[in-house]
């Protein structure tokens, strides 16, 4: 994803009443090298986070994440659905369980997240964001946008991710102010296989990730797995427009092999 602001439609990626400044680019001496002090600044910013280090491109996206808002601060999930803005960490914590999610790569733009109880998340349409999906759509999909270092997260209503004062997580403002800054941080090990950015059902062919979500999510009442027999060649386009999860529900619901959809 390039970091123009362009793919999204609030408009570019700007703080309220911050006003641009363009600075001439000074070169290192050796091209690609970090200073001393970036360094510095980074390992004390995982340390304090207990390990968590920030997310700052869509290809560092994969298994486990926490989002935080404000400092210290995480998403919380609860049982009933909601979410919620957590208690202030303490130097060296890192998020709680409730307070992690399973990030799932839908594109090159678009992500979706799973709380730990195994609910997605999505925008509502008042713009309250909660765990509730079985399924991934296009309600459950969030494009994250990276600028000058910071980053936004938009929903799909157009808006920005943020917590109101009650803790409540919205998507409302279409602008991205201070309020809608946030980070996404995560403990995988950059040195991991590539795989493990991909989802297990969906390492294979197409062919065999259908096979694959049907075995997840069949309830095998007969004994029998239940595969729908329609033209396979929708998957590549479902892929592709980043609504793969979506059309695979759909062929499972006809086939009446999904114990969600019945």
């Amino acid at each position: 994803m390039a970091d123009s602001y362009s793919y999204v439609k609030g408009g570019k990626l700007n703080l309220k009443g911050h006003k641009i400044k363009h600075k001439k680019s000074k070169k290192r001496k050796h091209e690609g090298d970090v200073p001393q002090k970036e360094k510095t600044t980074d390992n004390e910013d995982v340390k304090r986070h207990g390990g968590w280090w920030i997310i700052e491109k869509i290809d560092d996206f994969c298994g486990n994440v926490a989002i935080e808002i404000g400092v210290m601060t995480y998403i919380n999930a609860l049982d009933n659905g909601l979410l919620q803005l957590g208690q202030m960490h303490d130097t060296g914590e890192g998020p709680e369980p409730t307070e992690i999610f399973t990030v799932i790569k839908i594109n090159d733009t678009k992500l979706a997240f799973k709380s730990g109880y195994g609910k997605y998340l999505s925008v509502k349409s008042d713009g309250l964001v909660v765990g509730r999906s079985d399924a991934v759509g296009s309600q459950e999909q969030f494009e994250p946008v990276f600028q000058d270092g910071k980053m936004a997260l938009n929903g799909c209503n157009g808006a920005f991710v943020s917590a109101e004062e009650d803790g409540q997580i919205i998507c409302r403002n279409r602008t991205a102010g201070v309020e809608e800054m946030i980070k996404i941080r995560s403990c995988a090990n950059t040195e991991e296989d590539p795989l493990a950015k991909i989802p297990t059902e969906e390492r294979g062919s197409l062919k065999q990730a259908e096979i694959n979500y049907v075995k997840k999510f069949q309830s095998f009442e007969d004994r029998r797995l239940k595969i729908s027999k329609e033209d396979k060649t929708v998957l590549k386009t479902a892929k592709m427009d980043g609504s793969l999860h979506e059309t695979l529900l759909d062929r499972r619901q006809k086939m009446k092999a999904d114990r969600y959809c019945k």
